[in-house]
């Protein structure tokens, strides 16, 4: 199984491991693209304004520019312990057993902007760079990652979980990848609020299973063990079922 994350605009600082090495990566199909994108954010940084400008950055968030033009010589972290916020929070990395950190290796993925797709160990620099954003001289993320992520992906032989936001699903199709939506139980309307809370807490529950979940069903079967209620209404779309909106 392959638990597809969203990133997150937020990154934590610092790192234990050496600077980036784009060839420790997985997928290394996809290390020139990477190349050319990490080399185009190191130029763009050297010039602030027009970084803060192409990137939505204030004059307050000039942090962000500066991690962008020393990516490669940061340290890095695990891909899973360089993204924080709502959704990683609820994952609660640190609180996972030595073994479930190492289901959580083998079964978490995470979407990136810069990266395309990173397994759960890759270790990474913090940096700024969000799906919908256009670089100078490349152009959209999209037009830059659609078809070499998506044929990346598509190989992907596991059972595909797709919890990506918009943005990030939009840089890669995945035909065979089943979508997990947050719904409220009574009126399957979608939820924003929560939405990345619910999707830590089954990708917690995932990682912490014992058996890999391969099949859909065994899937249900797991979050259920957790508390977390999943439908299956259509062949490529799971639902997680909340009470609230809220």
């Amino acid at each position: 199984m392959l638990l597809l994350l969203p990133p997150s605009e937020t990154k934590s600082d610092g790192g234990t491991r050496p600077p980036l090495d784009l060839d420790a990566l997985s997928f290394p199909e996809l290390t020139t693209l990477r190349e050319r994108l990490v080399s185009a954010l190191v130029t763009l940084a050297g010039d602030p304004a027009t970084s803060r400008a192409v990137l939505g950055l204030t004059e307050r968030q000039s942090g962000e520019v500066a991690r962008n033009g020393a990516l490669r010589r940061s340290p890095t972290h695990p891909a899973i312990e360089r993204y924080t916020g709502v959704l990683y929070d609820a994952l609660d990395v640190p609180g996972l057993t030595r073994a479930e950190r190492g289901r959580a290796s083998r079964r978490l993925a995470v979407a990136s902007a810069l990266f395309g797709v990173l397994r759960a160990d890759d270790p990474i620099p913090a940096y700024r760079l969000s799906g919908g954003n256009s670089l100078p001289g490349l152009g959209s993320l999209r037009s830059v990652w659609h078809a070499s992520l998506s044929k990346t992906l598509s190989t992907v032989d596991d059972l595909i979980l797709d919890l990506r936001s918009g943005p990030y699903a939009n840089l890669a199709a995945i035909p065979h990848a089943i979508t997990v939506a947050v719904v409220t139980a009574d009126r399957r309307t979608t939820i924003s609020h929560a939405n990345k809370a619910h999707k830590g807490r089954l990708a917690a529950a995932l990682a912490r299973t014992p058996r890999e979940p391969t099949t859909v069903r065994a899937v249900i079967r797991a979050a259920a063990t957790a508390g977390i209620r999943l439908d299956h209404p259509a062949p490529r779309t799971l639902h997680l079922l909340t009470e609230t909106a809220g």
